[in-house]
């Protein structure tokens, strides 16, 4: 039996067996890491060691926390945990609370315990708090005050959630602050394992029921190392900031692990709204910024109104980023978006591209360390131009915890991530559609983000999806939910001029034969759109 620094063993035992994990791949130096690592160590404390103790970490309206400061007070927080809490290693602790420099703080002491973070978004009500606490079997919680709420009333749904501890409050100082006090400002650290799992992310549940996916203390760190280091070059001089929240893992690699991990700084944003990312930029010079599609669309009218001349880079991932926006943000800004595709089970970014390499309207290559392939129904590799499968193998990958979806997840030792894409003669990776939502109309396979990208083309669409929809005499026909742009007005005309755009500029067969206009689109708590909430019957 492998070391394990766990003495709860719940997430060891619930591991998939090996033969359904995929192929892991650890082909660059720098993956090479020794049996025993703790991410938080690595993230934290080697940094002041290594003499950035005075250096900024962590911006926030609240202040600023150099790298001694947040080695402080995430010490403080580990002593809490073990001392006053009880929590040993391998025992889940989950988090709630906005981005925030002691949510950060809270999330390194986790990790410094050897305990598993179970991060959340704020916005999960206290069934969905139920089901996560359920799959995870949580007592431990650390919570912002402002939302403890929902998770006291989960708690009496479903007998979870023993050890709730607020931080923050009115007063700027709660339970777990007075606790602070009474602690020491050093810890002995866990020597965990590399492989100890130390984080439980649930999928944003755009599908379906969200799994739970199970990362070691070396997922984290490849992530460091792939995608801050080799996409994104990050430096000790890049401050990183973002919308998305750290209960994602896109967030939590975006303003934790990258620029902690290369001692740069993040800064925090709890209400991420465009006007208050772009507000910040301006006034802490942010040289990076990480959000959706759909938010740097809506930005793009009010870039003119911010000084956000230190941006360097803008990343996009939660969903394909469509040509019209990358093109549009670029007009404005001169930034060519980087866009990427990644998977909670993966933990991050898996392809993309920078720089001159950037193609609109492609995701891209798989970064150092990864290689992707285009399957067919069989599982056998597609030649360049066809449509498939994505899979993906790599430094990391799917481990659900203690599902049976991990069958369906994994292929051969692939990652098969339910995207369907084509790969062109020169090794780049186009998006094509998710698996699901392929729209097959009349024999005519059509692909709905296709759709969507047409008529995000016109100046009169903010935000639109596309699904299919019954159809008798179709089989599915294609229907567009149409946001508009203000000053314009929902119409029948409206929705033909769309429908003869969309046919100006692709297949006229693709156009959308229904539209739908909304004032918004559902979406989860990262900003994806929920394309299966459209699907559904009306009441």
């Amino acid at each position: 039996m492998p070391y394990t620094s766990h003495v709860d063993g719940f997430a060891r035992e619930r591991l998939p067996p090996p033969h359904l994990w995929p192929e892991f791949r650890f082909d660059l130096p720098e993956l090479q890491y020794p049996e025993r690592i703790n991410c938080g160590v690595v993230l934290l404390d080697d940094a002041v060691r290594e003499g950035h103790g005075e250096r900024v970490a962590l911006y926030s309206d609240s202040g600023v926390w150099t790298y001694a400061q947040l080695l402080d007070r995430t010490n403080r927080i580990a002593n809490v945990l073990v001392k006053d809490m009880g929590i040993v290693p391998g025992n889940r602790v989950l988090l709630r609370g906005p981005n925030n420099p002691t949510l950060v703080a809270c999330w390194l002491a986790v990790m410094k315990v050897g305990a598993i973070a179970v991060t959340t978004m704020p916005m999960l009500r206290a069934h969905e708090l139920c089901v996560i606490a359920e799959r995870a079997q949580v007592d431990h919680a650390l919570c912002d005050s402002r939302f403890v709420q929902e998770l006291q009333h989960a708690a009496e749904l479903g007998g979870r959630f023993k050890n709730i501890v607020c931080y923050g409050g009115d007063s700027g100082g709660g339970r777990l602050e007075k606790m602070m006090n009474g602690q020491a400002s050093t810890f002995d650290n866990v020597d965990t394992a590399r492989d100890d799992v130390c984080l439980l992310a649930f999928t944003s549940g755009t599908t379906g029921t969200p799994k739970a996916t199970m990362h070691f203390h070396r997922d984290v760190l490849a992530m460091r190392e792939v995608v801050a280091g080799h996409l994104l070059e990050t430096s000790p001089d890049d401050i990183y900031i973002g919308s998305p929240p750290l209960g994602f893992t896109f967030g939590l690699g975006a303003l934790l692990v990258f620029p902690l991990g290369r001692r740069g700084a993040s800064v925090l944003v709890e209400q991420p709204s465009g006007e208050n990312l772009l507000s910040a930029v301006q006034r802490f010079r942010a040289t990076a910024m990480f959000t959706s599609p759909t938010a740097y669309r809506a930005m793009i009218p009010m870039v003119s109104r911010f000084d956000i001349s230190s941006l360097k880079r803008c990343v996009s991932a939660g969903e394909a980023l469509p040509k019209a926006t990358s093109d549009a943000w670029h007009a404005a800004t001169g930034i060519r978006i980087i866009d990427g595709i990644g998977a909670t089970e993966l933990i991050h970014i898996f392809i993309s591209a920078k720089g001159d390499q950037i193609r609109p309207g492609m995701t891209g290559k798989p970064l150092p360390g990864y290689q992707a392939c285009i399957l067919d129904p069989d599982g056998l590799p597609l030649p360049p131009g066809k449509v498939g499968r994505l899979a993906v193998k790599g430094p990391t990958g799917c481990r659900y915890l203690d599902d049976p979806r991990q069958r369906d997840y994994v292929h051969q030792g692939w990652n098969v991530t339910g995207d369907l894409y084509s790969q062109d003669e020169d090794g780049y990776f186009h998006f094509e559609a998710r698996a699901d939502d392929m729209i097959i109309s009349s024999g005519y396979n059509i692909a709905g983000p296709e759709v969507e990208a047409a008529l995000l083309e016109h100046p009169a669409v903010k935000e639109c999806a596309v699904v299919g929809m019954p159809d008798e005499a179709r089989g599915q026909i294609v229907k567009a939910f149409v946001v508009l742009q203000d000053g314009n007005v929902a119409s029948p005309e409206m929705a033909r001029t769309l429908q003869q755009f969309v046919k100006e500029n692709i297949a006229p067969y693709k156009y959308p034969r229904a539209v739908e206009f909304r004032t918004s689109l559902p979406k989860t708590a990262t900003g994806k759109l929920q394309r299966h909430a459209l699907r559904a019957p009306q009441p």
